[in-house]
């Protein structure tokens, strides 16, 4: 990024657009002094394998404006005042499970640089999206219609004292049921306390086609199943009682109207830490915390040395 101005407003040129950075010195992570700089500068390093992922998706910004010790909101709707080259979408929800359906929604689409340095420039720490794209929504797109993901995804949530050790072996014992159906799944850490795998749906798949509701319910099938041969350690209900010491295989994150943290995503923890493809050795070979759990320069650094693991959910 070319840069030009002062230490607390910057103007950039970012792939030919004009942006304005702002207070590139206010510290987001205080207990890492990790800054806003430092959450741009990943994210425009990240970029080139996290934006395939997320393009063409609608977004949800998590903002942080004054750190992660401070509040934060969740920001679904396009900011009112943003430059007219970044992309919207309208989408009306027509789910049942969403809280009000019917209502309108104009996301921002996240499709290039400029527009995802503009996003995290709001202090946007967390980016999360659906499993679906634009491009597989029903006929009426962008206005509504049902939408056909291209991918599943379980989320794999710890109930204290379990952690994501006991998630890792709840996805070893859920990818040969996945694999037995013609899935391929790949595993990333959600960058808190549990592990999430994803399987590509589209393709020449059996699978493709598929509704968010019919996507849902297939991941329901999965986590039951998963519930009844390993029943001390997995549970399908949300019932937060039902969840002490096993995992959650949170099957609803395919709901059309759910999103999930989007892989490379930064996480608002007490250190910068990211979520994180890994492979499946690296599951199997989990112990302790500490052998998933990855900061951004961390992930810097796999992504230069092994590229992107998730690359196989774009084919």
């Amino acid at each position: 990024m070319a840069e030009t101005g002062t230490s607390d407003k910057i103007a950039v040129q970012v792939d030919g657009r004009s942006l304005t950075l702002t207070n590139l010195a206010k510290v987001l992570y205080p207990a890492d002094g990790f800054t806003k700089a430092e959450v741009l500068d990943y994210y425009q390093r990240v970029s080139p394998v996290l934006l395939p992922h997320i393009a063409d998706r609608p977004m949800t910004l998590r903002r942080y404006p004054h750190g992660v010790a401070d509040l934060s909101f969740f920001a679904k709707h396009a900011p009112a005042r943003h430059p007219d080259w970044l992309r919207t979408e309208t989408v009306v929800s027509h789910s049942s499970r969403a809280r009000t359906p019917g209502t309108a929604v104009s996301y921002l689409v996240i499709d290039d640089l400029p527009a995802l340095i503009w996003a995290v420039n709001l202090a946007a720490l967390e980016l999360h999206v659906p499993m679906w794209r634009f491009a597989n929504l029903g006929s009426s797109a962008p206005e509504g219609g049902a939408a056909s993901p291209d991918l599943l995804v379980f989320d794999l949530d710890p109930g204290a004292p379990a952690t994501i050790v006991e998630c890792c072996r709840v996805a070893e014992a859920l990818r040969p049921a996945l694999e037995a159906d013609g899935l391929r799944p790949l595993a990333k850490t959600s960058g808190g306390k549990g592990l999430q795998l994803y399987a590509p749906l589209g393709g020449k798949s059996a699978l493709a086609g598929k509704t968010a509701e019919q996507a849902s319910e297939l991941a329901l099938s999965y986590a039951q199943r998963l519930e009844r041969e390993l029943p001390r350690l997995v549970v399908s209900r949300m019932t937060k009682s039902a969840r002490t010491g096993k995992v959650l295989i949170d099957w609803s994150q395919n709901n059309e109207s759910k999103t999930t943290v989007a892989p490379y995503s930064l996480r608002a923890r007490d250190l910068p830490t990211v979520s994180t493809p890994v492979t499946w050795d690296e599951v199997a070979a989990c112990r302790v915390v500490a052998d998933l759990t990855f900061t951004a320069p961390d992930v810097l650094a796999r992504v230069e040395a092994q590229g992107d693991l998730f690359a196989p959910l774009l084919s």
